[in-house]
């Protein structure tokens, strides 16, 4: 069964930079497509970005436009999340996901349906 585990969340101050990673276990990644969302308390789930097995990328939001970076490692079976100059409003939970096409991004949240578990990021001074 495809699990997903994020990691690499944290407290950061504005400005910051933070890696996050997301890294399955028993499963290969290599040729699945993963996005990346957040959602901050009371706001609805965000898409970020979203890589396919052939790297080819997907951006579901113009908000974060040059400050986050999708990448993937297929021999660590790992996608990883940069993001630099955090903002306070940056805060939020990150989750990984495999969309239910497996193979191809989808621009719509619901298009996704493995899940991780979320890795808590909060941007403070």
């Amino acid at each position: 069964q495809l699990q997903l585990v994020e990691s690499g969340g944290g407290l950061v101050q504005p400005g910051g930079s933070l890696r996050l990673s997301c890294a399955s276990s028993g499963f290969s990644l290599a040729y699945h497509a993963v996005g990346w969302f957040r959602q901050a308390p009371g706001k609805e789930r965000e898409g970020i970005s979203c890589i396919m097995g052939s790297g080819g990328t997907l951006n579901l939001t113009a908000s974060v436009k040059g400050r986050f970076t999708i990448s993937r490692d297929n021999a660590k079976n790992t996608v990883y999340l940069q993001i630099s100059g955090l903002k306070p409003e940056d805060t939020a939970v990150y989750y990984c996901a495999v969309p239910t096409e497996r193979y191809y991004c989808s621009d719509d949240v619901k298009g996704y349906y493995y899940w991780g578990q979320g890795t808590q990021v909060t941007v403070s001074s």
